[in-house]
Order: structure tokens, then C-alpha cells, then sequence
């Protein structure tokens, strides 16, 4: 990849269990970038949401979804200040899931993103897109609150109505890691290329 001004941003969503963190892990190493995570379960607010997520406590929709768009704006200047120093960054999940999964619990979508309005853009979004039948039988799917298979379809038809407002890249989640990892590059080398990669945009300003 050519040198940029400043480092890319670059988001991987998609459902629970779908290689986004194979895939984040891989990314990461092969641009020599920092590794990010929504939600930072680090943070004093990200252990409520791990609480929460783990089935430990109730949370009002509204209320859950506003800690984690807090969470990530714990992470805004960290985000700036890593890009503006040339650094790449490779980030597991952003604002996208915020709004797809608590618009799929009946929020109004731009309530959802208005929480957001304002963070750092992504450069460059990949939605790893797979039918939940299959992610389903994935791992532990199930040991977290959102990990229900009716619930998580809802979130993808989010997702895929997202998709195309949004300018997402998408990519068939049921292949191999390898398989899957070289069209990552692929996009992310034609984007490093073909942009002009210098100011760093608002989400949804």
C-alpha cells in the first residue's frame, strides 16, 4: 500500500459469529495497524455493556443503546490522534451495529445514528454478509443476549438495508478465512490507491 497523509480507517461488521474477528485479527497484522473493538469492554462503561450482554442485568433499550455509542466516543480522540499520526486502524464492529441492532429491537433508525453524529468516519466498511442458519451452529452462538436467531435476522435485514445507503463492501461470509481475508485486501489495496486519503470525515455530521 502507498503511504497516506494519515492512516486508514477501516470497519468489519456483520452478525454475531460471521469472522469479523478472524478477519479484524488478520487485517490488522497485514497493515501493521491498531486493533480496535466495539464495545471496548475495557472501559468502565464497556463493563456495564459486557454485564448486560452476558445476560447479568436489564438495561432499557433506549439507555443500552446510548452506552454504547458513549463507549465509542470514549474512543473518538484516540481514533483522530492514531490516524493523524499515519497509524492504520482496523476496527471490530463501529456505529453500524449500534444502529442495526437496537433499530431491530423497534428504535427509529435515526434516532440510533444521530447518537453517533459526529465520530470519525470509517474509510472503508466490509460487511461480511452470511445466512444466520449457518452462523448459527458457529462456536458458542447463543451464550450472549443478541445471539437469538430470530433476533439476529432482524438485525440483518438492518444490515442489508444499510448496505446500500451506506456504500458498504459487502462479502460472503461462508467461504474460508483465506478466501475471505484476500478480497479484504483486495478492496482495502484498490481504496489505498484510487482515494485521496488526507481530512478525517464526520459519521452521519
Amino acid at each position: 500500500m502507498k503511504n497516506n497523509r494519515r492512516g486508514l480507517f477501516i470497519v468489519l461488521e456483520g452478525l454475531d459469529k460471521c469472522g469479523k474477528s478472524t478477519q479484524t485479527e488478520l487485517l490488522s497484522e497485514a497493515l501493521e495497524a491498531k486493533k480496535m473493538q466495539f464495545p471496548d469492554r475495557s472501559t468502565s462503561m464497556g463493563l456495564i455493556i459486557s454485564d448486560y450482554l452476558k445476560g447479568k442485568r436489564d438495561i432499557n433499550d433506549q439507555v443500552i443503546h446510548l452506552l454504547f455509542s458513549a463507549n465509542r466516543w470514549e474512543a473518538k480522540n484516540t481514533i483522530i490522534e492514531t490516524l493523524n499520526k499515519g497509524i492504520n486502524i482496523v476496527c471490530d464492529r463501529y456505529a453500524y451495529s449500534g444502529v442495526a441492532f437496537s433499530s431491530a429491537k423497534g428504535l427509529p433508525i435515526q434516532w440510533c445514528k444521530q447518537c453517533d453524529s459526529g465520530l470519525p468516519k470509517p474509510d472503508l466498511v466490509i460487511y461480511l454478509r452470511a445466512p444466520i442458519k449457518q452462523l448459527k451452529d458457529r462456536g458458542d452462538f447463543g451464550a450472549e443476549r443478541y445471539e437469538k436467531q430470530e433476533f439476529q435476522q432482524q438485525v440483518q435485514e438492518v444490515f442489508d438495508k444499510m448496505a446500500q445507503e451506506e456504500q458498504f463492501n459487502i462479502i460472503n461470509a461462508i467461504q474460508t478465512k483465506e478466501e475471505i481475508f484476500s478480497q479484504i485486501m483486495e478492496l482495502t489495496n484498490d481504496y489505498s490507491q484510487n482515494a485521496l486519503i488526507n481530512t478525517i470525515e464526520q459519521l452521519w455530521s
